[in-house]
């Protein structure tokens, strides 16, 4: 009945309403669901959630792992005690220690680095008996080309003129073709020494 004697009052007084409404409302639409952290431990996570920014709420098992082995106050002391640049190295350096404990109950990430630089001396190894094999496969051919230079039969090959301008620039300018030549005393050599 009031409504209907102040009709532009009521009329004011909604669409005054309206908006506090829509208002409150909008914090609850873009309300963020708490971290993965605060989700196991079933707790309210605040805006400055210390972890929150180091294990989302998409990868639970991330925090999971790392309580289990280190608790959750152990993971919250040494993050404050990091400066803010050095705590998702951090994060991730639990993380990784505690997934290795957890399949390496005894030894640990210690087990793994033992396993990762006997890795590096196998390596190490292997490549000095490559380098080894490389060394004397090209000492051998070295003496195998200076054996058949030495024991060629010079005397096949063609004359040349005395006074040919190109014998005094390449003394060993008809060598090509005696290579070349299948039937010549060189190429048979060669042969011989790799069959050998």
């Amino acid at each position: 009945m009031e409504s209907s004697l102040y009709p532009h009052f009521s009329s004011t007084s909604s669409s005054s309403s309206s908006p506090p409404l829509a208002q409150a409302q909008t914090p609850k639409t873009s309300y963020q669901s708490p971290c993965a952290a605060c989700k196991i431990l079933r707790r309210r996570c605040a805006n400055q959630c210390i972890l929150a920014p180091y294990f989302p709420p998409t990868e639970p098992l991330k925090f999971t792992t790392a309580h289990h082995v280190f608790g959750a106050s152990n993971i919250i002391k040494s993050l404050q005690e990091l400066p803010e640049s050095q705590r998702a190295d951090a994060v991730s350096s639990m993380v990784y220690e505690a997934n290795v404990r957890i399949r390496d109950p005894v030894y640990g990430c210690a087990g793994a680095i033992c396993y990762l630089q006997k890795q590096v001396v196998d390596l190490q190894a292997q490549l000095a008996r490559c380098r080894a094999q490389l060394l004397a496969v090209e000492t051998q051919h070295a003496q195998i080309l200076t054996l058949f230079y030495k024991d060629m039969d010079f005397s096949s090959l063609p004359p040349l003129p005395i006074n040919s301008p190109s014998a005094a620039l390449n003394p060993f300018e008809g060598l090509d073709d005696f290579l070349l030549d299948d039937n010549s005393h060189g190429t048979i050599r060669e042969e011989a020494l790799w069959t050998s």
